[in-house]
């Protein structure tokens, strides 16, 4: 299991907003590469960097900002927000991101998706973010009537890396991760999942060591170490005695 810290940039600033809402935007750090740089000497494995405004426009808005963070820091970084076309993807790729995270199109288009995971193998996830079950788009402006489960079934065999679940309500909150659904999603399928949305404490890391949360690929937080509700150092020490 991988814990993802969470960068999610807005007018080139590293924000959080709670449940997805961009008037509710909490501004952490004006330098999301010096950010990026401080969440590697910690000891994160990895970084899940958004592009907020891009999941709005449909096209990177902070690519400044993601290229900064590439050049500073040497840990893989996977990034969502407006990636739609097949040029984007493979633009991202050739700059250095290990994993693009498609969301919007995977609903919408999802040949694109399949087409893509076999061009860049290991290289696509599917960001799947859910209001009451349902696929949120449009930076979850907008919500429509597929189950995240069902989404989650077109790309099996597809070659998708992983499937980032995001419980829109409980994202940015604090209330905890959704374990239930999360599991279920894991369980229904073979793609790996990754935990996202509401991670608040030592108790949400400890509960991802359980057996239940086994087949879970990783975690995201966001929030919880900005404000320092999770202490980095305890909660990576308690993932790693998990894969030990």
């Amino acid at each position: 299991m991988i814990l993802y810290p969470a960068i999610d940039l807005k007018n080139g600033q590293c924000v959080r907003l709670k449940q997805g809402d961009m008037n509710k935007a909490t501004v952490f750090n004006d330098d999301p590469a010096a950010q990026a740089a401080n969440f590697e000497a910690q000891g994160f494995e990895a970084l899940h960097v958004v592009d907020l405004d891009g999941a709005f426009a449909g096209e990177a808005v902070n690519g400044a900002a993601v290229e900064g963070i590439l050049a500073r820091v040497k840990f893989p970084v996977q990034l969502g927000g407006g990636i739609r076309r097949m040029d984007q993807v493979e633009a991202w790729v050739k700059r250095g991101i290990a994993r693009v995270i498609i969301g919007t199109a995977a609903l919408r288009d999802p040949d694109f998706v399949k087409s893509a995971a076999k061009a860049f193998p290991g290289k696509v996830a599917v960001g799947i973010d859910a209001r009451d079950g349902k696929v949120a788009v449009e930076g979850w402006a907008e919500t429509s009537d597929m189950l995240a489960v069902d989404l989650g079934r077109k790309f099996e065999d597809a070659g998708v890396s992983a499937i980032i679940y995001t419980n829109i309500a409980r994202d940015g909150m604090l209330t905890g991760l959704d374990f239930e659904g999360t599991i279920a999603l894991g369980k229904a399928l073979s793609i790996p999942v990754i935990a996202s949305g509401g991670l608040a404490s030592m108790a949400d890391i400890e509960r991802l060591t359980a057996a239940d949360c086994a087949h879970l690929a990783g975690a995201i937080t966001g929030r919880a170490l900005y404000d320092g509700r999770l202490d980095p150092a305890a909660a990576l020490a308690a993932i790693r005695r998990r894969a030990a």
